[in-house]
């Protein structure tokens, strides 16, 4: 079994395992390039593309683990969400969806929207060998959040008047989501997807409260009996981490806000940690990155298994051999 599939079941391992959150993407140079002139959604649809650019890191890096190359709307679009991805912005809706009607238009994903899914998982699963791919798909609140508003947020007002004014179009159009989202995921998985990630990257907009009211629920659906390990992430979720677990995790991810090894207590030994050095330290020097790479790694030793990562995702003009380097340090400690 690999260092990365012994880390999620909280069993031992040869070498603590390690990969990045937005691995495949634009910090690549190689990305850049056979990325040029294609629209993000378009190249989520072609198979070779996201076979190739799954694997960039892998090649390059020598991470434990490939993250399956996609976007958390490209299943909302696949079921006809006129909704786009905008260099520089990202998902953007013309007409947000605010109505119990625009709820109503929305129709469940099948695996025959996404056949391009099937096929590029399977291609992976063929290049990759003893690597573990990870699926992922977005959560029922971040997705909605771009649905509502129309695109990002910093303060997600549209977001919270319509779950607070409005509980009834909001929890339909989540379980909406949660239904899309984890045909998303099955359709990963039967194809050879060994793990999945949720993205709730916009949860840490909520009070723990409002969580489990409004958002816990949905995301449980899209993980609930899932038959692969299951990890969860939020972004600015160190005040819920307990709900983010019950939710539906058997790893939990923690941003570089947190701790490892405070987190971990909070859990307690039923999950594993994954994170969660700052995406801002790959552009620290060499004497810093080591570090707090070492720091994490000690926090981390503290849970009952730890895949180092990134406290939220690579950032674009991040340095490749600064990955590199951090990958190393890893496997040599």
């Amino acid at each position: 079994m690999s260092a990365f599939l012994a880390a999620v079941r909280r069993e031992p391992v040869p070498h603590t395992p390690v990969w990045f959150m937005r691995q495949a993407g634009r910090s690549l140079p190689e990305y850049r390039k056979i990325r040029a002139g294609t629209g993000m959604l378009e190249s989520c649809r072609t198979p070779d593309l996201v076979t190739e650019i799954t694997l960039q890191p892998v090649r390059r890096y020598g991470v434990d683990a490939a993250i399956f190359f996609s976007d958390i709307v490209v299943p909302v679009a696949a079921v006809g969400v006129p909704i786009d991805i905008k260099a520089g912005v990202g998902p953007v809706l013309d007409e947000p969806v605010r109505t119990a009607a625009d709820v109503a238009a929305i129709r469940d994903l099948t695996p025959e929207d996404v056949p391009y899914i099937t096929e590029a998982v399977r291609q992976l699963v063929g290049e990759l060998g003893d690597t573990p791919l990870i699926g992922f798909a977005g959560a029922p609140f971040t997705l909605a959040s771009y649905l509502v508003e129309g695109g990002p947020s910093r303060s997600y007002t549209n977001t919270k008047a319509l779950m607070y004014g409005a509980p009834d179009i909001w929890h339909a159009l989540c379980a909406k989501l949660a239904g899309i989202a984890r045909v998303f995921l099955e359709v990963q998985i039967a194809a050879g997807a060994r793990t999945v990630q949720l993205f709730d990257s916009w949860a840490g907009a909520l009070s723990e409260a409002d969580y489990r009211r409004y958002a816990m629920p949905h995301s449980a659906a899209v993980l609930d009996g899932l038959t692969v390990p299951r990890i969860h992430f939020g972004v600015g979720t160190g005040h819920m981490l307990e709900a983010i677990a019950e939710a539906g995790a058997d790893v939990v991810g923690v941003d570089w806000r947190t701790p490892l090894d405070v987190a971990s207590a909070r859990l307690g030994a039923g999950y594993a940690v994954q994170g969660n050095l700052d995406s801002i330290v790959p552009f620290a020097p060499v004497e810093v990155i080591e570090r707090e790479v070492r720091r994490v790694l000690a926090e981390g030793a503290k849970a009952p298994g730890h895949v180092f990562n990134l406290g939220h995702g690579v950032m674009p003009d991040t340095d490749p051999d600064a990955l590199k380097r951090i990958v190393d340090l890893v496997h040599e400690n």
